[in-house]
């Protein structure tokens, strides 16, 4: 459920930015899974559960970077390689704001490789709001200077591992801090 709130003082723009409401501004209805089932389909587990029924708990250790071994540093700069290479299966980016594809009756979406796809992520993210009138308003910044910066980093990290997880076959695979 989107919430009716009203958007702060700090946010002059409402219904003008095309992130505003993502994805919603394409999807009128979204899937609620059951469980500790989730995903775009809900064919995965929840963060922190794995098996085919998602109930069993499961807890990975993250190393610091420093504290990794050769072997270790080889394997992560391979899966990040690997994940340069390959296209995601599951999605795609926007190649244009909201206005440019005509309220959402034009979609202009394109395939892109797991790494680059949460480097687009992470820009769309934090990039200015582009204004109707074709200016820019460059004093928002939804990811950093907002008080979401920490759960959307986290969350953002845990997705991002998981690709890596997908693609390398590797379930045990962490981001080293």
């Amino acid at each position: 459920v989107i919430s009716n709130a009203p958007v702060g003082t700090q946010f002059p723009f409402s219904g003008i930015d095309d992130r505003e409401n993502w994805p919603f501004v394409f999807y009128n209805r979204t899937c609620q899974c059951q469980g500790n089932f989730t995903g775009y389909n809900c064919g995965e587990c929840k963060f922190g559960y794995t098996g085919p029924n998602c109930d069993i708990r499961r807890n990975l250790i993250r190393k610091e970077i420093f504290k990794m071994t050769t072997a270790e540093k080889d394997k992560f700069i391979a899966y990040l390689n690997l994940a340069k290479r390959t296209i995601s299966p599951d999605y795609v980016i926007s190649t244009g704001t909201y206005e440019q594809m005509g309220n959402g009756s034009i979609p202009m979406f394109a395939d892109i490789n797991v790494y680059d796809l949460f480097v687009w992520m992470h820009y769309y993210a934090s990039r200015d709001a582009f204004l109707e009138d074709g200016g820019v308003w460059e004093n928002i910044d939804f990811a950093h200077e907002a008080p979401g910066f920490l759960p959307w980093h986290r969350l953002f990290l845990l997705v991002w591992e998981r690709e890596i997880q997908k693609v390398a076959g590797d379930e045990n695979f962490t981001i080293p801090y």
